[in-house]
């Protein structure tokens, strides 16, 4: 029998997986500071500990001003937030 039929099917999970993160807008309305971060959403505990790469994706409403600095933003996240007068950096 060939090796490639002797061996177990094994799946594949991403070595990148634990340095990303997504974030709702929901979860951005929810926060006490008005500048987001990185260190914000860390101290807040909205994200892990071992996050770099951080995504703001459009999933529900937001209704106050936020800065964002050094974090991605989708298209319809972005304009959300510019929508109700918030600034992405």
């Amino acid at each position: 029998m060939p090796l490639q039929r002797r061996l177990p099917k094994r799946g594949f999970k991403s070595l990148a997986t634990p340095y990303k993160a997504e974030v709702r807008l929901t979860d951005l309305e929810n926060l006490p500071v008005s500048e987001i971060d990185v260190l914000a959403l860390k101290q807040a505990g909205v994200i892990g500990e071992l996050a770099r790469v951080v995504r703001v994706i459009l999933s529900g409403a937001i209704t106050k001003k936020v800065t964002l600095n050094g974090l991605i933003v989708t298209k319809g996240a972005k304009a959300a937030i510019e929508a109700v007068g918030g600034t992405v950096a």
